[in-house]
């Protein structure tokens, strides 16, 4: 059985690659990229895979068994035809079984709800490719916050619209080891998973940031089109607008939900508890360095 994952040169894609090669180093590994050349350090077959051209899509996928579709990042309507021609793609080849990262979110009443649409078509998508299929719905990656930290302590606070709800973060790498499970093991087939961790409140998540790395930052929840502002002027309008939305959703308990994720891997989400507290030692051993 031979693995496909798309979008190898970025950050998702280049976990899963990963997990799959812990999981069983002799199986065979395609990498897809936009431009094959920014996915380095990858020691797999890399071949090129513009989500926009069926033609090579098709060429690359020839001989692969399974392929993991990485939702891309256009705008919604863009999205969409990008995804059904990676499917098209996908069937010209001889692909029998396609699994799919899409997202949590409110479908309707939010900024990101278009985003989310988007998503559920692709969904429907898979479902009627005539391929094997599983879906999983990942939960909102913890790491934008750890890498927002000096911009966080400049600031004294992270501040957002989410409020006193609970979020369901994830990390790529846990995502990782969930999507490797779920592109070589049947038993997962014709399902959809939400992918999180246990959900956390911000006042939680700026607590786990002040311990692992010795800050003293405080939460403050603004409205939603104070937050909206804050992002569009850091951001642009489509990111801005589109990270308001997400905490929006947050906001009104969309994604406190609970987790397929143990269904989905095998095992535990990693702890918050643990991921700071590695993430403490590591800083720790850097300052020693």
């Amino acid at each position: 059985m031979s693995v496909a994952v798309t979008a190898v040169s970025g950050q998702l894609g280049r976990h899963v690659v990963q997990a799959l090669e812990r999981a069983d180093a002799a199986q065979p590994i395609v990498g897809l990229a936009r431009r094959p050349e920014r996915a380095t350090g990858l020691d797999i077959d890399v071949r090129p895979g513009d989500y926009a051209d069926a033609q090579q899509l098709t060429a690359s996928l020839l001989g692969v068994t399974t392929l993991l579709l990485v939702s891309g990042n256009e705008e919604p309507e863009r999205r969409i035809s990008q995804h059904r021609n990676v499917l098209d793609a996908a069937r010209a080849a001889g692909v029998r079984k396609v699994v799919y990262t899409s997202v949590q979110g409110a479908e309707v009443g939010t900024a990101f709800s278009p985003v989310v649409q988007s998503n559920r078509q692709t969904e429907a998508d898979v479902r009627n490719s005539g391929m094997e299929w599983v879906i999983g719905r990942n939960g909102i990656y913890i790491e934008p916050d750890i890498e927002s930290i000096d911009d966080y302590v400049a600031a004294g606070e992270v501040a957002n619209c989410a409020g006193e709800a609970k979020c369901g973060y994830t990390t790529r790498a846990e995502l990782a080891e969930a999507y490797a499970r779920m592109l070589t093991e049947s038993s997962r087939d014709e399902r959809t998973y939400r992918l999180h961790g246990r959900p956390l409140t911000q006042a939680e998540l700026v607590g786990f940031i002040n311990g692992a790395f010795e800050t003293d930052l405080v939460y403050r929840s603004m409205s939603v089109e104070e937050y909206r502002e804050d992002r569009i002027a850091a951001l642009g309008e489509f990111f801005g607008t589109v990270i308001a939305g997400i905490y929006e959703g947050i906001r009104d308990g969309v994604h406190d939900t609970a987790s397929d994720f143990e269904e989905a891997s095998g095992r535990p989400h990693q702890s918050w508890e643990d991921f700071f507290a590695t993430l403490a030692r590591d800083r720790v051993k850097r300052r020693g360095d």
